[in-house]
This record gives C-alpha cells, structure tokens and sequence, in this order.
C-alpha cells in the first residue's frame, strides 16, 4: 500500500480531484494550506506594496493499493500541470498496515479502491 500526498494549486483542485475520481480514487482528505518558495515577488497596487510569497494550496491525501500508485499520480500529473512554476508536488510512502474500523479488514481489503 502507498500514501500518496499531494500539494497543488487551489485552482486546479476540483481537475485533480476529479481525475482522481475517474483513476478510480474513490475516498481522498484535502486541507487549505499556505506555502512559500524560493520564488519571491512583490506586488504593488496603488502604493501599497503586498507580499504575494506566501500562495494558497491544497494538500491532498490518500493511500492505495500498490497497483494504483502510478495511475493516481499520472492522473495527479495531467490534472496538475500548468506548466508554470509552482504547479505542486507529489509524496509517496510506504503504509505498512491499514484497518478498516468497522469492519476490522486489513491490508489491502481495508481500502475501498480495487
């Protein structure tokens, strides 16, 4: 099993996650987060200087079987991608164990993808 984490532009979410849900991504958790970079630019607006380091980005989480790793972040590339600086990153892991609290499943029978 991987989990896979993703950090990618509030405005290309709802593409990633649907590109998810169509790779078969059937339950994923996101988060509202701030990032900065090695980017840095100001901008100015009627004589008041703003700090646009900081950027709002979506942090996406979920685990699945070993055979959908790659189609999860193929579809995580595609839905992602600008082309321009700042488009993201892509986590993965090893998950050692996982349980399903309901039903007491474990391993792979615990997650809901096939």
């Amino acid at each position: 099993m991987k989990k896979i984490e993703a950090i990618v532009r509030k405005s290309k979410f709802m593409e990633v996650r649907n590109a998810l849900h169509a790779a078969d991504i059937e339950f994923l958790s996101w988060w509202d987060v701030k990032g900065q970079g090695n980017a840095t630019q100001g901008l100015i607006f009627r004589g008041i200087a703003y700090d646009v380091n900081t950027i709002d980005r979506i942090y996406i989480s979920f685990v699945v079987r070993d055979q959908n790793e790659e189609k999860s972040i193929d579809a995580i590339l595609k839905a992602a991608y600008t082309g321009e600086s700042g488009d993201g990153r892509i986590f993965v892991s090893d998950i050692t164990q996982s349980v399903r609290i309901r039903t007491g499943d474990r391993g792979d029978e615990s997650l809901y993808n096939k």
